[in-house]
């Protein structure tokens, strides 16, 4: 009988038995989390096929997966008027069009959020809902009215399933420096902002990094957009343990920053499984994006910062007390996401997260975490705290210090 006692082998069983074991006890909480978010999109198709038949005199519109400039041309040879024709009469499409002027899009979602406003203040009343169908309806309703708000900058709005948004804070035409939160698991259209924990949000999270940066850096323009636009796992099950999810929200991440107005220099500041989302966009994301910054990550789907042929400084940071520490930082099958970020191994720039607690606390103000990555959104890479007592972070940077 064959030994495999204290052997290469015995080490290879071992850890797949633990990840057989760990990704079984995910499998049965999470397995099914994302088989109902689908929803009905009738109001999206009806748009959609509108829009295929619409004309502007006698010019077709283009279609809406052309590429960001033809759309953006397009849209630069019509009057004023005809484009906010266009989106009060296409406002879901016009709303998450990527090519479409921001101001457009603000304009268009804001529309779309009336509308659905409208029918979500039907449906609270509708007395054939059931206990738990009134309460996600007043939630819902609550969501979209805050959302409507005068001061606010919807990119994209997406009311059907759980939901998709991105919010942009500052002038994001007039930007020298964008940053990007891609946030991880449980991100929809309802927990897209929250009064408790506020700074575990997106929008919490984006308005304590903009602040951060505005205090890094007076004088450089910055945007800031919370971006809840792809579809995230439900809880810690089998979606969050394999890569489905994020290589789709890897292309919605690639088409917004690809489509970006401008040519400011963009960062990715990605939470937990948005980390995975930005690892698996990495060899795709245009060359503005000059940084992909990572914190309590499970790994981003390669086993080295080289795995990610990405021409982006990578930065990466783990809080101690980060439960995220204990997955298994491997990839068997199709089962996890690779390398731990911040192991010297995978060759990451780790940055100090001194302040942070836990695995939601990384953008909490006055952490060395969030004044890190504001360090980073500004272009001010020599004045980022390293994780170890040395420079070795900031080693090989040169003249990008912010403007």
């Amino acid at each position: 009988m064959t030994s495999f006692d204290s052997s290469p082998t015995l080490t290879a069983w071992r850890t797949l038995l633990a990840l057989a074991v760990v990704f079984m006890m995910l499998a049965t909480s999470g397995w099914t989390a994302v088989r109902h978010q689908s929803g009905p999109r009738d109001a999206l198709k009806a748009e959609l096929a509108g829009w295929g038949k619409a004309r502007i005199g006698a010019r077709e519109l283009p279609g809406t997966d052309a590429p960001p400039q033809r759309l953006a041309a397009f849209f630069a040879s019509l009057g004023p008027l005809q484009r906010t024709r266009l989106a009060d009469q296409y406002p879901l499409v016009i709303g998450n069009l990527n090519g479409a002027p921001v101001t457009l899009r603000y304009h268009a979602n804001r529309k779309a959020l009336a509308r659905s406003l409208k029918l979500e203040r039907k449906r609270v009343n509708d007395p054939n809902l059931t206990a738990d169908g009134h309460h996600d309806a007043v939630r819902r309703m609550n969501r979209f009215e805050a959302l409507m708000s005068a001061d606010r900058q919807i990119l994209a709005f997406d009311p059907s399933g759980p939901g998709k948004v991105a919010e942009v804070l500052g002038d994001l035409d007039r930007a020298q420096r964008v940053s990007v939160i891609v946030p991880g698991v449980d991100t929809n259209l309802l927990t897209f902002q929250r009064s408790t924990r506020k700074y575990t949000a997106p929008v919490g999270m984006a308005q304590s990094l903009y602040a951060a940066e505005r205090a890094a850096s007076p004088r450089t323009r910055t945007a800031v957009i919370a971006w809840a636009d792809y579809t995230a796992p439900v809880g810690v099950g089998m979606d969050s343990a394999i890569g489905r999810l994020a290589q789709i929200g890897a292309v919605r991440l690639t088409a917004l920053t690809s489509a970006l107005p401008g040519d400011a220099k963009v960062a990715l500041f990605c939470h937990s499984y948005g980390s995975v989302v930005c690892g698996v966009a990495a060899r795709r994301l245009p060359e503005r994006v000059g940084d992909i910054a990572v914190a309590g990550s499970p790994g981003m789907r390669a086993e080295n910062v080289a795995g990610l042929r990405s021409r982006a400084r990578v930065w990466a940071m783990r809080d101690s007390d980060d439960w995220i520490q204990g997955v298994p930082h491997l990839e068997v099958g199709g089962l996890g996401h690779g390398e731990d970020p911040v192991t010297p191994a995978f060759g990451a720039r780790v940055l100090s997260a001194a302040g942070a607690i836990g695995h939601g606390g990384y953008f909490e103000p006055g952490t060395e975490s969030v004044s890190n990555f504001a360090e980073i959104g500004v272009g001010s890479f020599h004045s980022v705290t390293c994780a170890s007592n040395n420079d070795t972070c900031r080693s090989g940077i040169y003249g990008e210090e912010a403007a």
